[in-house]
C-alpha cells in the first residue's frame, strides 16, 4: 500500500532509492474517482518500475470548472494510498505536475495512451513536463489499459450537475464537441478587438459586523483587510485579452498614481492601452464591504459607496480628444466592445461615432444604483451584439403583458443584431432571427456574482465575431460567467485553458 509523503521526506527517500538502483516511476493526475480504468494504469506502470509515486493535482489547481474536484485532497490521497501497487502518494501544489517531477525525478514518467497525441492537451504543458522529465535523466512511456473517463462517471453518476444540465448537455453534445469549440478559439486568435467603456476601480473592505450600533441603527464592524480590483472596461479588455493578443483599451482615467501603477503592471503586456488622463476627473471607485461566511466560501455585501460626482461629466476638452480618437482608429479594428456603465465616458456624441464607425459592434449598457433609469440600452439604434440582464431589460420593455422572450426579440428588432439575455441562476437566452436559445446555469454555488456577467459579455461576443452559432455562444458566455462566479470580484481574469477544461468536463457527459 502507498505510504503519503511531503516532498521534503521523498527527497531523503529518493536519496536511498538511487543507493539501491531502484527504478522509480511517476504517475500524476487529477484522480478524482478512481476507477478500473485507473487501477489498470497504475499496475501496467508498476510491472514497469520497482517503485511506483502517484501524485495528485491539489485541489485549488484542479481546473476541470465550478465544483471540480468533487472529492478533496485528503479524500483522494488517502483513496490512492490504500491501493498494493502504489508505494508512495505525493500532492502536487501547481497547475502542473512540475513541482513533483523535480522532488522525485522519475526514471520514467508514465502517462495513459490517452495522452500520446501531445497535440491533443488542451493545457499545452505536457510538451514542457515531459521536457522536464528527460532534463533530469528520465523517459516517457505510455500504459495500453483500457480508457475510461472520471469526468463522465461523476457527470452521469454523482449529484456534481444538475438535472437541467445534464439534460442539456446531452441534446447539446449530439451537436457540438469539444473540437469546434478549439477551431472557433484559433479564429479568434486572430480578432482584431478595440474595448471602449469606463474603467472602473473595484475595492472589497472584508470586515467581520459584530452586530448594530448600541445607540444607533447601523452595523458595527471589525476591518479585516483591503483587495482592489480592475472593473468595468478594464475587466472585460483583460478577459478577451486570455483568447486574442490584438487587444487595445480606449478610455479615459484619472492623475491617481496607484491607478496608472496597477493597470500597467496588470494590463500593459497583455493588451495595447489607449488611455487618456484627466487631471479633474477621477477614475470611478467603488467601495464595497464584505463579510465572508467561511464554511460555505461565500461573500455577502454589507454595503457599498463610490466616488461618482454628483454631475456625471468629463471635462470638455478630454472628450473631444477622445472622440476624435475614435473616429480616427475605429475603423482599424474586427469588433468594438462598449463597456457602458453610464459613467460619463459613453457620451451621444461618442455613441454616434462607435455606431457609425465600427464595423461590428459589440454592445453591454449597464444599469446600476447610481444611473438607474438613466442609461437605458434603447437609446443605442445599432448594435451587432448586445447583452444585458433581466433588470436592464425590463427598463427597455416597461410592461408586464410582455414576456423576456418578447422583449428580446424586440430589442434585437430594434438594435438589428444578435443578443444574449443573462438570467442568473435560470441561466441564459441567446437570441437571433426572432428565436430564443435557452441554456441553463451551469453552476448555482457561487462565491461572488460580481463581474459574471462581464465575463459571459466578453466570451460570448468573440465568439458570436467569428461565426459561432446562437447556442454555441450561450454556452461560451455562460461557461464565462460559471467561472467568473466562482472569483472573488475582479481578481482575476478568466484564461483560455480554464475556459476549455470546463468544456471538456460539460461535454463529457
Amino acid at each position: 500500500m502507498g505510504r503519503f509523503v511531503s516532498h521534503k521526506e521523498f527527497m531523503e527517500i529518493r536519496k536511498s532509492l538511487r543507493k539501491e538502483r531502484k527504478k522509480v516511476g511517476l504517475c500524476h493526475g487529477v484522480f478524482d474517482l478512481v476507477h478500473p480504468g485507473h487501477m489498470m494504469h497504475f499496475r501496467e506502470a508498476k510491472n514497469m518500475v520497482d517503485i511506483l509515486v502517484v501524485s495528485v493535482t491539489s485541489e485549488r489547481f484542479v481546473r476541470k470548472g465550478p465544483g471540480r474536484p468533487y472529492f478533496n485532497d485528503a479524500m483522494r490521497l488517502n483513496f490512492l494510498s490504500e491501493i498494493e501497487c502504489i508505494d508512495y502518494v505525493m500532492l502536487s501544489e501547481g497547475f502542473t505536475s512540475d513541482d513533483v517531477i523535480e522532488t522525485v525525478e522519475p526514471d520514467v514518467y508514465i502517462k495513459g495512451q490517452e495522452y500520446q497525441n501531445m497535440e491533443d492537451d488542451i493545457t499545452g504543458k505536457i510538451v514542457e513536463e515531459v521536457e522536464l522529465v528527460r532534463k533530469h535523466g528520465g523517459s516517457i512511456a505510455y500504459t495500453e489499459g483500457q480508457v475510461f473517463s472520471s469526468t463522465n462517471l461523476i457527470n452521469n453518476a454523482l449529484p456534481s450537475l444538475s438535472e437541467e444540465v445534464k439534460k442539456y448537455m446531452k441534446k447539446f453534445c449530439k451537436f457540438y464537441k469539444l473540437d469546434d469549440f478549439k477551431q472557433l478559439l484559433v479564429k479568434i486568435q486572430n480578432l482584431k478587438v478595440l474595448v471602449v467603456g469606463d474603467a472602473i476601480i473595484d475595492k472589497y473592505t472584508y470586515c467581520n459586523v459584530q452586530g448594530l450600533m448600541s445607540k444607533d441603527m447601523g452595523y458595527s464592524a471589525r476591518y479585516k483587510q483591503e483587495e482592489v480590483h480592475l472593473g468595468g472596461s478594464l475587466a472585460v479588455a483583460r478577459h478577451i485579452s486570455a483568447f486574442t493578443e490584438n487587444v487595445t483599451l480606449a478610455s479615459i482615467i484619472g492623475d491617481e498614481p496607484d491607478v496608472h501603477s496597477q493597470i500597467l503592471n496588470e494590463l500593459s503586456d497583455r493588451m495595447y492601452l489607449d488611455l487618456e488622463y484627466s487631471k479633474e476627473w477621477k477614475t470611478i471607485t467603488k467601495q464595497r464591504f464584505i463579510t465572508i461566511n467561511e464554511k460555505r466560501d461565500e461573500l455577502h455585501k454589507v454595503f457599498s459607496i463610490n466616488n461618482l460626482p454628483d454631475i456625471v461629466g468629463i471635462d470638455d476638452g478630454l472628450m473631444k480628444r477622445f472622440e476624435k480618437k475614435m473616429q480616427d482608429k475605429i475603423g482599424g479594428y474586427d469588433i468594438v466592445v462598449v463597456c457602458d456603465f453610464g459613467h460619463g465616458l459613453i457620451t451621444d456624441s461618442v455613441m454616434s461615432v462607435l455606431q457609425e464607425k465600427a464595423k461590428y459592434l459589440a454592445v453591454n449598457c449597464q444599469t446600476n444604483s447610481s444611473n438607474y433609469g438613466m442609461n437605458i440600452i434603447t437609446k443605442y439604434t445599432r448594435a451587432d451584439f448586445f447583452a444585458l440582464d433581466q433588470k436592464e431589460l425590463k427598463l427597455a420593455y416597461p410592461s408586464y403583458n410582455i414576456s423576456e422572450e418578447e422583449a428580446l426579440v424586440n430589442l434585437c428588432k430594434h438594435l438589428k443584431g444578435k443578443g444574449w439575455l443573462t438570467r442568473g441562476a435560470l441561466g441564459a437566452y441567446s437570441a437571433e432571427n426572432g428565436k430564443i436559445y435557452d441554456c441553463p446555469a451551469f453552476v448555482l454555488k457561487v462565491k461572488d456574482t460580481i463581474g459574471a456577467g462581464d465575463a459571459f459579455y466578453a466570451v460570448a461576443v468573440l465568439f458570436a465575431a467569428v461565426g459561432a452559432s446562437a447556442e454555441e455562444t450561450v454556452f461560451a458566455g455562460n461557461i464565462a460567467g460559471a467561472l467568473a462566479a466562482n472569483i472573488v470580484g475582479n481578481r482575476e481574469g478568466i484564461e483560455q485553458v480554464n475556459f476549455l477544461k470546463y468544456a471538456s468536463t460539460l461535454l463529457n457527459i
